[in-house]
């Protein structure tokens, strides 16, 4: 096994994903934190006479300019394994709150624990968590600037919360940002110091470019017709070049330009360059529909955007070198891709698997299956005849709740089973900001000569 920490549903818990809930506090939970740059600003604040205040403040605004941006990530005295991360955002006269919607470090249930704190008398709102120094992470923000008064009872706070969670965007003062899709707005990101590197994520401008193409293929197994994203590397493809089948292609090509990771790879010579088969996800309800353990959705995959890329260019059949990919209901797409059609994919990659679902769970947000409960999809494993070539490499977010005992307790079934299983672990959530860098290192795992 292999525990790797991360340096990115995008933001949060999204409609089909269980939320965060409570999990067992380990050395990588937030904590309550102070700033000692917010400390102070308000003991400068205090001491100074109201003509100086705007100053002050002023010159406390470039210096979180200068510093980079915001969060201010500052060391804690006697523990040089965390740091105090202030999330900032520069008030109105009118701002009565500020929601912070930190990717897992939110409970959506009690959102007053999530509100910035106005510093008196000055335009800083502040809020400071001490975190692991490894963690990576996205988030947005939101400032209420509705007339009236706050409301004081809870329930009436937390509905009013709700409804501003809605218009949270990227936090103006980070310039480190991260693409939604289906039209919602960008996200900000953060990365600690010790959070591992992501050396392929950026785009480079002097290496050679891939293409990317959208086709329509046909209806068929899935009864609609359906966009795939087809990634080809800068050399063409050849018949030994391995194919990556990736889930959720619309947000892979669409905000994320895995284009320009796959470049990277290929620079680098970290992996021979793939082919990316990459199906549109469509919309909330269709993604339901087709990503949840769904036996036409492998069909469609493994018989028909298999075949049909094969038949436009020299792509190998071999499923040694064809890896199913996928993060949350894709992970468990992918997974069950593998289960069922080892012929044709003997590779899988799944990032924060969904292995909470199970058959006969509506749509919308789910309970989570308890964390010692063996998912579904590890028990079709433990009982289905074992496929002695098939590879897989499982990732899991420290902070995804019962869902890391899940990875734990399918890595457990797969060893047990013969399979050659890897599994890795990275500080972060369920979040597309850790997947980006997870993806190309175990593409790397799952590829390299």
């Amino acid at each position: 096994m292999t525990v790797r920490t991360c340096d990115r549903g995008l933001l949060e818990a999204g409609p089909d994903e269980p939320r965060p809930g409570a999990e067992p506090l380990g050395d990588h939970a937030p904590a309550p934190g102070l700033s000692p740059t917010l400390q102070a600003l308000a003991a400068r604040v205090a001491a100074a006479a109201e003509s100086e205040i705007p100053a002050l403040l002023d010159a406390f605004w470039r210096d979180v300019q200068e510093r980079g941006g915001t969060p201010l990530v500052e060391p804690v005295e006697g523990d040089p394994g965390r740091r105090a991360v202030t999330f900032l955002w520069r008030g109105h006269r009118a701002t009565r709150q500020v929601l912070l919607l930190a990717n897992r470090l939110v409970d959506r249930d009690r959102l007053t624990d999530a509100l910035l704190t106005r510093l008196p008398g000055t335009d800083v709102w502040h809020l400071t968590h001490q975190l692991r120094a490894d963690h990576r992470g996205s988030y947005r923000m939101a400032g209420d600037l509705s007339p009236g008064d706050v409301p004081a009872a809870p329930e009436a706070r937390q509905t009013r919360l709700r409804a501003l969670s809605g218009y949270a965007s990227h936090d103006p003062l980070n310039p480190r940002r991260i693409g939604d899709r289906w039209s919602q707005p960008d996200g900000s990101v953060f990365a600690l110091p010790d959070a591992p590197a992501q050396p392929w994520t950026e785009r480079r401008e002097d290496i050679p470019r891939g293409r990317v193409e959208r086709h329509r293929l046909p209806a068929g197994a899935l009864g609609a017709e359906r966009d795939v994203w087809v990634h080809l590397p800068a050399e063409g493809p050849r018949p030994d070049s391995p194919v990556v089948v990736l889930c959720d292609g619309d947000m892979w090509f669409g905000r994320l330009a895995l284009q320009d990771t796959l470049d990277a790879l290929a620079a680098d010579r970290a992996v021979p360059p793939p082919v990316v088969l990459a199906p549109d996800a469509v919309d909330r309800l269709t993604r339901w529909q087709d990503l949840t353990a769904r036996d036409a959705y492998v069909r469609f995959l493994a018989d028909e955007v298999l075949p049909w890329a094969a038949g436009r260019w020299p792509l190998t059949t071999d499923p040694a070198r064809t890896v199913a990919a996928g993060q949350s209901l894709g992970g468990l797409t992918a997974l069950y891709a593998g289960l069922l059609r080892p012929d044709r994919f003997g590779a899988v990659l799944a990032q924060s698997a969904s292995l909470w679902w199970r058959p006969g769970l509506p749509q919308g947000v789910p309970k989570a299956a308890p964390a010692d409960e063996t998912p579904w999809l590890a028990e079709r494993f433990a009982e289905q005849e074992r496929h002695p070539s098939l590879r897989v490499h499982l990732d899991v977010g420290l902070h995804e709740g019962a869902m890391v005992d899940h990875s734990r307790r399918l890595h457990e079934v797969l060893v047990a089973r013969g399979h050659a299983v890897t599994r890795g672990e990275y500080n972060g959530g369920h979040d597309y900001a850790c997947w980006r860098g997870a993806l190309a290192d175990g593409l790397v795992g799952l590829l390299a000569r």
